[in-house]
């Protein structure tokens, strides 16, 4: 991990901005974020457990009782109330980006999406126990599942400001990629198209 001078230096230069992790379920938000908020000295904040602790139901219920439309409805008012703080890591669903009035959020921050290779995504999932309360991946088919959601939200991913593609790496490394390429996100001149693109 970051030294403390580079992490104090990193935290200068952001300014309090907060940064938005985003991308499919199980590319590992959850998991990252809090190591790249105690390595940064920021906060870390988990919107899926922000929405339950809230409504007091498992994101699969608000999704059983009440649709999708509802649960996204939430979701924005979370994450609109979480943009009015600074110095935050924020895990977000994997749908937030398909709400276009959350950008106006993400993009005070920085954006970060964890793009996980295909294969691995769905091993991930495959492997995992809690499947169950991920109600967008109900069905026959995980593959089928990953790979419609996935082609609906990529065009959206591709807004982030930093992509970090994934393939094996660890929840620890992944975050010292962050760390590692934030430097060029911060010095580059606003309104620049191209993301800054880096590989595992």
């Amino acid at each position: 991990m970051q030294n403390p001078s580079q992490s104090n230096f990193l935290k200068e230069k952001l300014g309090g901005r907060n940064l938005y992790l985003v991308g499919m379920m199980g590319c590992g938000k959850s998991r990252t974020g809090p190591l790249l908020a105690k390595s940064l000295g920021y906060g870390f904040v988990d919107i899926d457990s922000v929405i339950e602790n809230l409504t007091k139901k498992h994101i699969s219920q608000i999704f059983e009782d009440e649709g999708e439309e509802a649960f996204r409805t939430i979701e924005a008012q979370v994450l609109s109330s979480i943009g009015e703080h600074h110095s935050l890591i924020v895990a977000t669903g994997g749908g937030v980006v398909t709400r276009s009035q959350n950008w106006g959020v993400l993009h005070q921050g920085i954006v970060i999406w964890l793009n996980v290779d295909k294969e691995h995504l769905i091993a991930r999932l495959s492997e995992q126990t809690d499947n169950a309360k991920r109600p967008l991946l109900q069905g026959n088919s995980l593959f089928k599942q990953v790979d419609s959601l996935l082609s609906e939200r990529q065009p959206l991913y591709n807004e982030a400001d930093l992509h970090i593609t994934i393939f094996s790496e660890s929840p620890d490394t992944v975050a010292e990629m962050i760390c590692e390429a934030l430097p060029s996100i911060i010095h580059n001149p606003e309104g620049q198209d191209a993301p800054q693109t880096i590989e595992g």
